[in-house]
């Protein structure tokens, strides 16, 4: 059997309904209907048992999500980037409109069987496992688990906050200055670093910034919700944005561009880092130069 992800209830204070409680608790099943199928088809685990959808969690609980394929998901054709391989796992650079898994055949998961090398080690996967998501949107840096040891210990170390992920976005208005978001998504603590880069003026937008983003926690569209509620949302967010501000056609503006983790395995100190896409660039320079051409026509 393997587990995919594990959770221990610490900070509950109260018990709840183990549908309701698993909801942005395991990294590959973020929203409450995947907890609810996942229960219903016995992949969940309570305390080494079969969880219902009516059991109650209490504190101190183990909840556990189990891999219940045997067969290997179809390979998708897509050009991938690898920027780190060995035996026990890979870093990618996914692109921008792909999810990562999913009940569909356009997918990361997918896409990296039959990419990555298979490994020889004695508990290597079945296939490669994407370890965690990135919104299809979203384009960058993705860690894929070819074992079950560095699946298990991945996970660990994302539970622990102890993988430090960077990401560039371009939002709406100016910015300025580093500061924190602490606004709790879902009734959930949530907690971003941010740090303005740049900022140029926009003839729609008034002004766009540059901006680098630390996610300290891990919900389901955290920087996107969390940049929407101090009224900067992601340029080209069509979920958070503003009516109006909306650009369709050219894709969401937010790449993670760096990671820093110790090797679940070696032990090994790593730090990969990409630049932003090129459209990032395009973009700003554009609304810089179409500004300025209207001020010189003045």
């Amino acid at each position: 059997m393997i587990i995919l992800e594990s959770h221990r209830a610490e900070n509950l204070e109260s018990s709840e309904r183990l549908s309701d409680y698993l909801i942005g608790k395991f990294i590959s099943i973020p929203t409450r209907k995947g907890i609810k199928k996942a229960i219903e088809k016995g992949q969940v685990l309570l305390n080494g048992q079969p969880g219902k959808t009516g059991d109650w969690v209490q504190k101190g609980d183990y909840i556990e999500l189990k891999d219940i394929q045997t067969q290997a998901p179809k390979a998708y054709k897509l050009d991938l980037e690898i920027l780190f391989e060995d035996e026990y796992m890979a870093i990618i650079n996914k692109p921008a409109g792909i999810p990562v898994s999913g009940n569909q055949y356009r997918t990361i998961q997918n896409a990296v069987i039959g990419v990555l090398k298979e490994s020889t080690e004695p508990d290597k996967l079945a296939w490669p496992k994407p370890v965690h998501r990135l919104d299809a949107a979203t384009s960058g840096l993705l860690i894929i688990a070819k074992t079950y040891g560095a699946l298990n210990r991945l996970g660990d170390l994302f539970a622990r906050k102890e993988i430090r992920k960077t990401y560039n976005a371009i939002v709406v208005g100016k910015l300025e200055g580093q500061n924190k978001i602490k606004n709790p998504i879902n009734g959930q603590e949530a907690l971003t670093l941010f740090r303005a880069l740049k900022s140029v003026p926009s003839l729609r937008n008034g002004h766009l910034t540059l901006v680098e983003l630390n996610p300290i926690t891990g919900r389901t569209h955290q920087l996107r919700i969390h940049l929407a509620e101090i009224g900067h949302p992601i340029f080209g967010d069509q979920l958070y944005g503003k009516d109006g501000e909306v650009f369709k056609g050219k894709g969401l503006f937010l790449s993670s561009v760096k990671l820093e983790l110790e090797h679940p395995i070696t032990g090994e100190k790593l730090k990969l880092e990409i630049p932003m896409p090129h459209k990032f660039k395009s973009l700003l320079d554009r609304e810089n130069r179409r500004w300025r051409i209207r001020e010189t026509e003045k």
